[in-house]
């Protein structure tokens, strides 16, 4: 029998995304799926902060074993950011185009373009928590290439690869994106722990 966890996240890409890279491993429950419609406030000032909030906010309040993740972009020349404000990076009612205008505007012609993609989740099963990590280097495009993917993934060139995430398709993107990376760590450890 397949084990059911929540995967604490209002975001439909990720959703969709982690249930491509478990496959029929475990079963994936959306927040929908437990009825859960509260807004959790995501105040943290680290991403492990923030996947720490949301898991604990579900185990709490539904009883569900759960893990949940939070992944940014971060970039040299910007001393870090958008950082845990990727998502809401041009204001609170923004989008991903808006997000990647800001950033394309304030890197100009900065010739440092170094950045990483960063996924941390946190894991809560039978009242014990755990973190796992994932890590991607590469570089930010001058302009948006790919029309697949989602967030800054058409500006992103990931390190030793000539096609931006949002050119790879999906298989590709999972096996080399940092939360791809962090999801193996995760789905690994559950195997061993639930089998």
């Amino acid at each position: 029998m397949i084990r059911e966890i929540v995967f604490a996240t209002n975001n439909i890409n990720k959703l969709k995304e982690l249930r491509e890279i478990v496959g029929d491993k475990f079963k994936i429950l959306s927040l929908e799926d437990i009825n859960c419609r509260d807004e959790i406030v995501e105040d943290g000032s680290t991403f492990k902060e923030n996947a720490l909030i949301k898991a604990r906010f579900i185990k709490d309040n539904y009883g569900y074993d759960c893990f949940a993740d939070d992944s940014g972009l971060e970039v040299n020349a910007l001393d870090g950011a958008p950082g845990v404000y990727s998502a809401r990076y041009a204001g609170k009612d923004c989008n991903s185009e808006k997000n990647i205008d800001k950033l394309l505007i304030l890197m100009g012609d900065c010739q440092n373009r170094n950045a990483r993609f960063v996924t941390v989740f946190t894991l809560i099963i039978e009242q014990k928590v755990y973190f796992f990590n994932g890590e991607i280097k590469g570089t930010i495009l001058h302009e948006r290439r790919g029309d697949g993917g989602f967030g800054y993934d058409s500006v992103f060139l990931p390190e030793g690869y000539n096609k931006s995430f949002a050119e790879m398709n999906s298989s590709e993107k999972n096996e080399i994106s940092h939360r791809g990376l962090a999801t193996k760590k995760l789905i690994d450890f559950l195997q061993t722990i639930i089998g």
